[in-house]
């Protein structure tokens, strides 16, 4: 047995499968090649094209991390590989005999591979007949795929190459903060400057992205449904509207174009902050342009009216006439490394591969004759993320978890009450890299391997099916996610339905999407080497027998709707579900920084990231600070509805004087977010509550006062 869960001495072997491989962190999946503890960024990937960012230049340096887990934990100690998988399926199999099949929960990854994303899938609803999973990306993409899906019949972040963008004349992005979160990203918007374009940036940040552009809206938080409302009523009373277009190629325009006649500027100036004159200025932009794109990120998404946020940025797009249109269109900016593909095949809780509904008989009788199963012995749809979460341990709620590729102790809503939640569960356990948070409540913790030291497939941000080849031998005891499947499922009597070989599993994840909307039946791993990756959807296929040669632009000739047109939707603004008040002032917002990753358990733990970034805080303005007699880099504590945190005072202009900003990839920030899910998505308001801030030494009954 080993005596230490750790790698004691940092080894990394190349293997012969080949160095080139994909960055572990976000959708762009910057091309790189890895050898000898080394990482180069590779020409022959569009999205990056030769550029890497820090995260990406130095994430070799996890490969041999001291903090890397190398062996199974049961109960905190070492353990053999067949004492935690004979332990983990026996009390699968105790929890679900005394409390049903739904006592059992399973928790993904948008950071999982297509392979294991849709094996995950399956195992829950084959291995363990369990409603019961759900995954991180519902806090990721869920609005935006929510309003693509009933705009345009298909959800793909981007319906188009990401080089089109550099292509554009004029770019919209709402609520994305790319030269932070991927920052080979801003090539693609320097081109548009580089050729006489015009980028707007809607923020409440002046962001480093904001900073680019020629026109920044600072909008408050909360605000950009609003925003959206009032753009789309100037461009509908000051000419821009493509007639033409939306009679031929839309539906619906007519009720939109009446629900925007209360949002004239002034009102829209008063609800967001945001001078008439620039929004008019963005528009005129926008209308001005031959080609333009409005896009969206988490800033635009995250809240509980996220998906209508998002339908007005895109009824907004559709009145322009962009979308379908070589050179423009409507896209979202993905954000998890397989935030596209993990969502594409069975992770979510109303999802069967292919992006079809697991409710649709028709569907289900395909793909449960792919996995050779009964369609009646596949469970419904489960609870979505937050609710499956607050569910764990309550009466009626699941017993056991089983969490892959995910930290929701850091990165859930209301995180202070999912840990308790966590804390209730008679069985826990954590696929991992590294000891996270989550990990160190478990009961048992598996060891897996990471991005260059296993095999498959991601699809990144613009749709495009690319290849993760195995480029590092993992230390010993350590296995990857697909051969812990199997191990379970073994011990539960199925191992025979999950192969641990990703090009089996693929095959089969082939055959299961086949004829769905997110089809890959004609992708293979070979034609993917072959063409630096394949756009689906891609059906075995074209009409005439050939080859199908994928879809880099679904929407050129129709959309993926029964008619083939495009669908705009009436929507009304309303509040953010939490609003500032005597008690708490202030808006928070959250949001990533240059060095690290979503909850950052594998970007903490580069010594160079760390180094640049090491430590919570609270951004706030120096209007606010003086009123409070805040000293930049002071220890303040940061109040809300939910819970406290302390961190140090960041004083910067960046921020609104009526908001706080904090990064989310600490222990922190989302003890205090509102948990408040959107209707449609289910996407929790991670971007705006109401809050306080006080210094530590502040008297009591003082808290807040002159915060406003």
């Amino acid at each position: 047995m080993p005596t230490s869960p750790f790698l004691p001495a940092p080894v990394m072997s190349p293997v012969a499968e080949g160095s080139a491989t994909h960055c572990p962190y976000c959708a762009l999946q910057c091309g790189m090649h890895v050898a000898g503890g080394a990482v180069t960024p590779r020409e022959d990937v569009p999205a990056n094209a030769g550029g890497l960012c820090q995260k990406g230049w130095t994430a070799a340096e996890l490969l041999t991390s001291p903090e890397r887990l190398t062996t199974p934990l049961l109960r905190g100690r070492p353990a053999t590989w067949d004492e935690a998988l004979d332990f983990t399926a026996a009390r699968i199999r105790a929890v679900q005999e005394e409390h049903g099949r739904d006592a059992v929960a399973v928790f993904g990854g948008g950071g999982l591979t297509n392979e294991a994303a849709y094996q995950l899938g399956k195992f829950a609803r084959v291995a363990l007949r369990t409603s019961r999973i759900d995954y991180n990306g519902r806090f990721c993409m869920s609005s935006a795929a929510a309003a693509a899906g009933r705009a345009f019949g298909m959800d793909r972040g981007l319906p188009f190459p990401i080089t089109d963008i550099g292509r554009a004349d004029a770019v919209l992005l709402a609520g994305g903060n790319v030269a932070e979160t991927m920052p080979p990203f801003v090539r693609h918007l320097t081109r548009i400057r580089d050729r006489g374009g015009r980028l707007v940036v809607v923020d409440p940040r002046v962001t480093p992205t904001a900073a680019l552009a020629d026109l920044h809206l600072q909008v408050t938080p909360g605000a950009d449904l609003a925003l959206a409302l009032g753009l789309l009523h100037l461009a509908v009373a000051e000419g821009h509207a493509d007639l033409g277009y939306l009679a031929a190629r839309t539906t619906g325009f007519e009720a939109v174009r009446d629900s925007v006649a209360a949002w004239w500027p002034e009102r829209v100036e008063r609800v967001t902050g945001v001078p008439a004159a620039r929004m008019r200025e963005a528009v005129r932009i926008l209308g001005g342009a031959e080609r333009a794109m409005i896009l969206t990120g988490r800033g635009a998404e995250q809240h509980a009216k996220g998906t209508d946020t998002v339908t007005a940025f895109v009824n907004l797009a559709l009145t322009l006439g962009l979308p379908g249109r070589e050179g423009s269109g409507y896209g979202c900016l993905t954000g998890q490394g397989n935030g596209q593909g993990g969502r594409e095949h069975g992770q979510k809780a109303d999802q069967l591969p292919g992006c079809r509904r697991i409710d649709d008989p028709a569907a289900r009788a395909h793909v449960a004759s792919v996995w050779g199963v009964d369609p009646g012995d596949l469970p419904g749809p489960g609870r979505s993320a937050y609710e499956l979460l607050d569910a764990l341990g309550t009466p009626g709620g699941p017993k056991a978890l089983l969490v892959f590729g995910s930290n929701p102790v850091v990165s859930a809503p209301r995180a202070g009450h999912v840990a308790g939640r966590l804390g209730a569960l008679d069985l826990l356990v954590v696929a991992d890299v590294v000891l996270s948070e989550t990990a160190a409540m478990a009961d048992v913790v598996l060891s897996v391997t990471q991005w260059a030291e296993e095999a498959g497939t991601m699809t990144n941000l613009e749709g495009r099916v690319l290849l993760r080849r195995r480029a590092a031998d993992p230390p010993p005891g350590v296995r990857g996610d697909l051969a812990v499947l199997h191990g379970i499922a073994a011990r539960l009597g199925h191992g025979h339905r999950f192969p641990a070989d990703p090009r089996t599993v693929f095959d089969e994840l082939r055959r299961a999407s086949e004829g769905g909307i997110a089809d890959y039946s004609g992708i293979t791993y070979e034609r993917i080497a072959a063409e630096t990756g394949v756009f689906w959807p891609c059906p075995r296929s074209t009409e005439d027998g050939g080859p199908h040669p994928g879809t880099p632009r679904p929407f050129l000739d129709r959309f993926a709707t029964p008619d083939g047109r495009a669908r705009l939707v009436p929507v009304e603004h309303r509040p953010a579900a939490e609003e500032p008040d005597e008690e708490f002032p202030l808006h928070l917002t959250s949001g990533r920084t240059l060095a690290h990753y979503q909850s950052g358990a594998q970007t903490r733990r580069v010594p160079a990231l760390n180094a640049a970034s090491p430590a919570p805080y609270v951004e706030l303005h120096p209007e606010l600070a003086e009123r409070l007699g805040v000293e930049d880099g002071e220890t303040v504590r940061v109040r809300g509805r939910r819970g406290a945190v302390e961190c140090a005072a960041r004083v910067s202009r960046a921020i609104r004087p009526d908001t706080l900003f904090m990064p989310f990839h600490w222990e922190g920030v989302n003890r205090l977010t509102n948990p408040a899910l959107d209707p449609v998505s289910r996407m929790p308001e991670f971007k705006v509550c109401a809050a306080m801030v006080e210094r530590l030494d502040a008297p009591a009954g003082a808290r807040g006062k002159g915060d406003r």
